[in-house]
C-alpha cells in the first residue's frame, strides 16, 4: 500500500517523465550504463530527460550543444581547468593571484589531513566533482567522521561517468582544504556565474537560497543586470540580486579566461569590495537542466558557435 501511495504521489507531481528520470538515474547508480559508449549514453540520456532525440548532427539548442561540445571538444588544457586545485594556478597566470582563495593543504586521502596545523575555520573539498563540500566553521565542534564519511565515499565516485564530461576522467582525485570565506552583510557567499559564449558574456546566472526548505533558486540577468524572462531548472527567488559592485571586472575577467572557447561558465564570489574566482565548467548543467519557456533554450543555444561548417 505504501508503495502505491508514493506510485500515485510520483505520479501527481511529474508524471511519466519523472518515473522515466528516476528509472535512468537508477539505472546509472547500478553501473549498469558505465559500459556504454561516450555518444549512445549521452543518447539515452538526454531523451529520459528531455523526452525527445538528441540532435547531435545539426544541434540548435542550449543542451543539445552542451552535448555536442562533451563529444567533439576536446582541448587537453580543459583537464586543469576543471581540476580546482590546478585550476588556481592557471587562472591566477590570467588575472592574478589576489583572486584566488588560498589552498591550505593537499591530501590523497582523508587520513593525510593534518588537522593541527589548519585553522578553526576551514573548508573541505574534492577536487574532480561537484557538492562534495565539508565546511569547518569551530575546529573543536567539526565532526570528523561525518567529514570522512562524504569525501572519501566522494574520491571514490567517476565523476566522468554521470554526465560524460570528459575533462574529468583525467583528473586525478584528490582532497584540499581552502581557507573559509565569509561576508558578513550576507547569511551565504552569492554566487555570480558569468556565462561566455565564444569568448563573451552574455549573461550572469546567479544561485541563491541554497539551504532554504524550498530550495535553491536561479535567476539569469542580462549584461545590463536585467532579469531575464525565463527559468532554469529551479524557480526564480522573488527578490532579484543587486548587481554586485565589481561585476564589471568579472566581465572582463570571465572574457580573458574564456578566450577561444564556445562555451564556459566562469563563477566569481563578491565578499565586500573583493572578488574571488570559484571554478569553471564547460558542461552547465551537464547540457541537462531544462529552460521555461523552452525557447531560451534554443535563444541561448543561438549564442554558441560551434564551428562545425
Amino acid at each position: 500500500m505504501g508503495k502505491l501511495k508514493s506510485f500515485k504521489k510520483l505520479m501527481k507531481q511529474g508524471g511519466k517523465r519523472r518515473l522515466i528520470i528516476a528509472f535512468w538515474k537508477t539505472l546509472c547508480l547500478t553501473g549498469i550504463t558505465n559500459i556504454l559508449p561516450d555518444k549512445a549514453y549521452l543518447q539515452l540520456s538526454y531523451r529520459a530527460f528531455f523526452g525527445k532525440k538528441l540532435d547531435l548532427n545539426c544541434p540548435t539548442t542550449f543542451n543539445e550543444k552542451v552535448h555536442w561540445l562533451k563529444l567533439h571538444d576536446r582541448n587537453p588544457d580543459y583537464v586543469k581547468m576543471v581540476d580546482k586545485i590546478a585550476v588556481k594556478e592557471y587562472v591566477s597566470d590570467v588575472i592574478g593571484d589576489q583572486y584566488i582563495i588560498p589552498t591550505l593543504g593537499e591530501y590523497n586521502s582523508f587520513d593525510e589531513i593534518d588537522f593541527d596545523i589548519l585553522p578553526n575555520t576551514f573548508v573541505l573539498k574534492c577536487n574532480h566533482d561537484s557538492g562534495s563540500i565539508v565546511i569547518c566553521r569551530d575546529k573543536e565542534h567539526f565532526n570528523k567522521k561525518l567529514a570522512r564519511k562524504k569525501l572519501t565515499k566522494a574520491l571514490r565516485e567517476d565523476f566522468f561517468l554521470k554526465g560524460r564530461e570528459w575533462p574529468y576522467k583525467l583528473v586525478k582525485r584528490k582532497i584540499f582544504a581552502e581557507k573559509y570565506m565569509e561576508d558578513d552583510n550576507k547569511q551565504e557567499l552569492t554566487d555570480y556565474k558569468v556565462f561566455c559564449f565564444n569568448g563573451k558574456v552574455k549573461c550572469t546566472h546567479v544561485c541563491s537560497e541554497r539551504f532554504s526548505a524550498d530550495g535553491p533558486k536561479f535567476a539569469f540577468y542580462d549584461t545590463d543586470w536585467k532579469i531575464m524572462p525565463f527559468e532554469y531548472h529551479y524557480p526564480k527567488p522573488k527578490c532579484l540580486h543587486q548587481r554586485p559592485k565589481n561585476y564589471d571586472k568579472m566581465v572582463i575577467f570571465a572574457e580573458k579566461l574564456s578566450k577561444g572557447i564556445p562555451l564556459l561558465r566562469v563563477d566569481f564570489y563578491e565578499v565586500g569590495e573583493k572578488i574571488y574566482f570559484g571554478e569553471l565548467t564547460f558542461h552547465p548543467g551537464s547540457g541537462l537542466l531544462e529552460f521555461r519557456p523552452e525557447e531560451w533554450d534554443k535563444t541561448l543555444g543561438s549564442w554558441i558557435s560551434l564551428g562545425t561548417s
